[in-house]
């Protein structure tokens, strides 16, 4: 027997180094790549690097620059609004499926117990919670909730667009009145789901759609900003 070839998962665990710091901007919209830079910081050699950034770049969060080779993509607001309409969608779905459930009785007990350890964990914020902290476990809620519906294929269909979703995601939890704002649609969402109540559909989705339009708007602001600078 030959032995197995592991650069495979090498690149793996680069891809996704490299996608959590995309997501949470340790490498910023529109910063330059280099791969050697990159290739030193994580000790690894540039293959690796090379194929997780085509794994990247698939992704639509790296991008070629011509002549100077690949960059992180900037957050563009048109895709942002058509990544929030699908994720209104199917977070509409998973928190009705999630609530037939117990109304049926067939929701784990477990399930709601972590449903409810992340809101008490949310209510336990202060002003000095880091942004990074408050977007993580804005995507627990809302993972849980997937999770919840007994549904993988939500998940599935969702898990690429995280990275871009998070990467917008501050943009609007810095601002005070929308991050609580966010929080208390979340209890309302888990307090139907928990309920039994299929109008958690319709909560989810309306906060999914604010939160789109909000982002949204933050973008356009951000953008004719910079123009008019």
């Amino acid at each position: 027997m030959e032995l197995i070839d592991q650069t495979p998962i090498l690149v793996d665990r680069v891809y996704d180094k490299l996608r959590h710091a995309i997501a949470t901007c340790a490498l910023a919209p529109g910063e330059r790549i280099r791969q050697a830079e990159l290739a030193d910081r994580l000790g690894v050699s540039r293959q690796p690097v090379s194929h997780a950034l085509q794994l990247l770049k698939r992704d639509g969060l790296v991008e070629e620059t011509g002549r100077k080779g690949l960059k992180v993509t900037e957050i563009d607001p048109a895709h942002l609004r058509d990544v929030y309409q699908v994720r209104a969608a199917l977070d509409a779905l998973a928190a009705r499926l999630a609530a037939e459930r117990v109304a049926a009785g067939k929701m784990p007990e477990a399930a709601g117990h972590t449903l409810t350890a992340i809101l008490d964990k949310a209510g336990a914020f202060s002003d000095e919670t880091p942004t990074d902290e408050r977007i993580a476990l804005d995507i627990a809620f809302h993972n849980q909730i997937i999770a919840m519906s007994d549904n993988r294929r939500i998940a599935e269909t969702l898990e690429p667009q995280f990275a871009h979703m998070m990467r917008s995601m501050r943009l609007v939890l810095d601002v005070g009145g929308f991050r609580a704002k966010a929080w208390q649609e979340h209890r309302e969402i888990a307090r139907l789901v928990l309920g039994g109540d299929i109008a958690a559909e319709e909560a989810a989705r309306a906060h999914a759609e604010v939160a789109g339009r909000e982002t949204e708007a933050r973008l356009r602001e951000g953008r004719t900003l910079r123009h008019s600078a």
